[in-house]
């Protein structure tokens, strides 16, 4: 859905929400805080892990866990990008159980409950999107068939991280399987959509306008939607999701959402 195409450049705004949705608590049967881990249960074993300061605030690094769950609204997406490339690289295949999700990692295998009507699917991670506030995941045509979702467009979902495909990985994999893999996983480098553009001239006019803004960089991609060229602009970046969304909460854009590449 993103061609490789970028141009140093600036921002635009949407709603500072978490772009995975609402979050719950991990279930009860989720591992405990590994050893080392600070009474507030982030763990510092890994230098990717150490949390820093921005602006007299501490953060820390996004872990996305198994077990993890999320609710909010799906779409889907069919035939006019059949057989185009995905942000993974990877020919998107509408026939295939995937999914486009603005910041999980790549291969992140989720299963996804039609809260409407109690059917499931279980989807595998493999392009970004959909590039709409309101909406937390972007299904391929099968997925949304199984979910019965063809004919309404969108439903309300609950999401769950199953596990971790590993790279170049294009099957789900089996539970077995998923119950070998990583636990966690950490996520960084966040941008935040400030704007999105038919014309070029537009986002060029933006990136000049907002380079620089609290020290940020911008930068245009290049993708389509509905058959058309849309030049979106992003800020960043910022090395965890919760950082983006205090940076969103005090700017000036208003319709601002997170994403990662």
């Amino acid at each position: 859905m993103i061609k490789a195409f970028f141009v140093a450049v600036a921002l635009i705004g949407l709603t500072g929400c978490s772009t995975r949705g609402v979050p719950h608590h991990a279930p009860a049967s989720a591992e405990p805080a590994a050893k080392g881990a600070s009474s507030s249960g982030h763990s510092y074993a890994h230098p990717t892990m150490r949390p820093y300061t921005v602006a007299g605030k501490t953060y820390y690094p996004t872990v996305v866990k198994k077990g993890e769950t999320f609710d909010g609204r799906a779409s889907w997406y069919g035939p006019d990008f059949d057989g185009k490339l995905t942000s993974s690289g990877e020919r998107y295949d509408m026939y295939a159980a995937t999914a486009a999700h603005k910041t999980l990692p790549m291969n992140t295998i989720v299963r996804v409950t039609n809260k409407d009507n109690g059917k499931q699917t279980v989807v595998r991670i493999n392009d970004r999107g959909p590039f709409v506030a309101s909406r937390i995941i972007d299904l391929s045509k099968k997925a949304a068939q199984d979910i019965g979702m063809i004919k309404n467009g969108t439903a309300n979902v609950h999401l769950e991280v199953l596990g971790f495909a590993g790279k170049g990985e294009h099957m789900i994999p089996s539970a077995a399987e998923l119950a070998h893999s990583p636990k966690e996983k950490v996520v960084s480098s966040f941008y935040v959509q400030i704007g999105s553009f038919r014309r070029f001239e537009g986002a060029a006019r933006t990136q000049e306008k907002y380079e620089g803004f609290k020290g940020r960089h911008t930068i245009i991609k290049d993708t389509e939607y509905n058959n058309a060229r849309l030049f979106r602009v992003w800020l960043g970046t910022f090395k965890s999701e919760e950082e983006a969304r205090d940076f969103i909460a005090d700017s000036p854009f208003l319709h601002a959402f997170i994403v990662r590449e």
